[in-house]
């Protein structure tokens, strides 16, 4: 079976290189030479940490660092950042068991070895597991967690707010409409031949009182 996990040949570097990408700047591109002049791991096996990084989305396939890793080095959004790279790179855990990063030790590796149907002694087995709790030091999933909820009730709100003035709108729209109602109307007045002025002032006398005034 293939495995998709990711992991660090030297998983005790993991925590390490995470530390110095908190102080170094960012790149314009994570590749061997930066990882190694700049950041201080030349080993091979330390180069592992760039394939890692990219199953959890904190590099682009192409190695550029992603909002995911910029984030990271903000210390106000660390522990999100690697909470939702974390969930990002070991999707397939996470599928069997939403709340992987809460078991114990022993359970995660019993979740791996399912996962990948390998043996718990496996040297492979053994990275996946040093790898994800070494980088779960730096992650903060309550926060990740709250957020989410956070952003949920905002969106929410918005929803509604924009329904009420929506609304509103159509209310005041029907009002105006009400408003600026009117009727038009033309009266053909066909006057009788007479030498009488009383006549005539019947008459219109009598359209002021009932059409006139309204």
């Amino acid at each position: 079976m293939a495995i998709n996990l990711p992991y660090m040949v030297s998983s005790g570097t993991l925590t390490k290189i995470l530390n110095k990408i908190c102080d170094a700047s960012i790149p314009e591109n994570f590749n061997g030479d930066f990882l190694g002049t700049k950041l201080g791991f030349p080993g091979g096996n330390q180069k592992t940490f760039i394939p890692w990084a990219k199953k959890c989305k904190l590099l682009g396939e192409d190695g550029t660092p992603t909002q995911l890793y910029k984030d990271f080095r903000n210390p106000k959004y660390r522990g999100v950042s690697m909470a939702s790279a974390l969930k990002k790179g070991y999707e397939e855990l996470y599928v069997r068991n939403e709340y992987a990063h809460d078991l114990s030790r022993p359970d995660f590796l019993k979740l791996v070895t399912d996962t990948t149907g390998l043996a718990h002694d496996n040297s492979t087995v053994k990275a996946i597991v040093s790898s994800f709790f070494n980088a779960k030091e730096f992650a903060d999933f309550e926060s990740t967690l709250s957020n989410e909820e956070k952003s949920n009730q905002i969106e929410s709100r918005t929803e509604s707010n924009s329904n009420e003035k929506g609304s509103d709108t159509i209310h005041k729209n029907v009002t105006k409409k009400h408003i600026d109602l009117g009727i038009n109307y033309t009266i053909n007045l066909v006057l009788p031949k007479t030498d009488d002025p009383a006549i005539y002032n019947a008459i219109f006398k009598s359209l002021k009182e009932n059409l006139l005034n309204e």
